[in-house]
């Protein structure tokens, strides 16, 4: 019996993972025509994520003469950061076998590897858009990382454990009411989401102007393959934010530990705020405007301040 229940495990496990890659860019594509449905534009559809990465894998790929391993690796790691992060995120069920390595802290830490690498890489041939794309992201994440830790702090001491499976079992089960320190919470998440997907009003992704990208600037040099598994590992890092998000403030729906026959019920859920998420978002990227890079570290602070009211107030008062 405990043998069969591991191979359902690791089953459904293995589901989750291909979900979440097929899923990103369809989450992206959905984005964008929801943007482009509130400007009143007819949009590209749906797929054209998959388009894209389709025409990319067919190209051949140029490198610079001077380009190191490092830079040919790059992609490779960060799509793997970006597909382990969105995996081990408890989506659709808390107990699967990879929950375990669901802890809070090892995921930021994930999301840093991958952010290393891709700064490095961006310096790496030496281009003035690369190292100016760099130095702006170690900028934004060093303004974001701590609001997120903060966050997540908040959701720890609630559930008494930094592993997201107790976390979202925890605040799955509590009472259905507005608490304040998860309210400032999720707002200053959803700041350090827009800051860390590249979003407006910290950054612009559909640009290519000197003055505000930041992501865009330090991928300039990559083409094909490699351009498609990054841009490919960037819908993958929105998945699995937005995944976080609905884990630590939405977990209603997830299935509980051992009861499988609600894993439809709870993918159902899964889409069903995936939509509305994506949604969301893009309507904050329509209604806000994008703001110059040296107003960023306030935008950020804000998170962090938000970030720290929520889990004075939950220290204090419980609430």
């Amino acid at each position: 019996m405990e043998n069969t229940n591991l191979a359902l495990g690791m089953l459904f496990q293995l589901f989750q993972s291909l979900l979440v890659v097929l899923l990103a860019p369809l989450l992206m594509g959905w984005v964008s025509q929801c943007r482009a449905w509130l400007q009143n534009r007819s949009g590209p559809g749906l797929l054209q994520p998959y388009r894209m990465l389709r025409k990319l894998f067919l190209k051949d790929a140029v490198i610079a003469f001077n380009a190191s391993p490092l830079f040919r690796v790059t992609p490779y790691i960060l799509f793997g950061c970006m597909w382990l992060a969105a995996a081990i995120i408890p989506i659709i069920a808390v107990d699967l076998p990879f929950s375990p390595a669901a802890d809070v802290i090892a995921l930021v830490g994930v999301f840093a590897l991958a952010r290393v690498f891709i700064a490095l890489a961006a310096m790496d041939i030496g281009t003035a858009f690369g190292s100016l794309g760099a130095r702006r992201e170690m900028l934004v994440s060093f303004l974001a990382e701590p609001a997120l830790l903060m966050v997540l702090f908040t959701a720890s001491l609630i559930s008494h454990s930094t592993q997201l499976p107790s976390i979202v079992g925890a605040l799955a089960h509590r009472e259905f009411v507005l608490y304040p320190s998860l309210a400032f919470a999720a707002l200053a998440f959803v700041i350090v989401l827009l800051a860390e997907n590249a979003r407006i009003p910290v950054d612009n992704p559909n640009t290519h102007l000197e003055l505000t990208m930041i992501h865009e600037a330090m991928i300039l040099e990559y083409s094909a393959r490699h351009l498609a598994l990054i841009e490919w590992a960037v819908s993958l890092k929105l998945f699995a934010y937005i995944s976080l998000g609905i884990a630590l403030f939405i977990p209603h729906g997830i299935a509980d530990v051992g009861k499988w026959d609600a894993l439809p019920l709870s993918i159902a859920a899964l889409l069903a705020k995936l939509v509305m998420a994506g949604a969301g978002l893009a309507l904050l990227e329509t209604l806000l405007a994008k703001v110059r890079i040296f107003r960023a570290p306030e935008f950020l602070g804000t998170a962090f301040l938000l970030a720290v009211l929520g889990l004075l107030i939950h220290i204090l008062l419980g609430a």
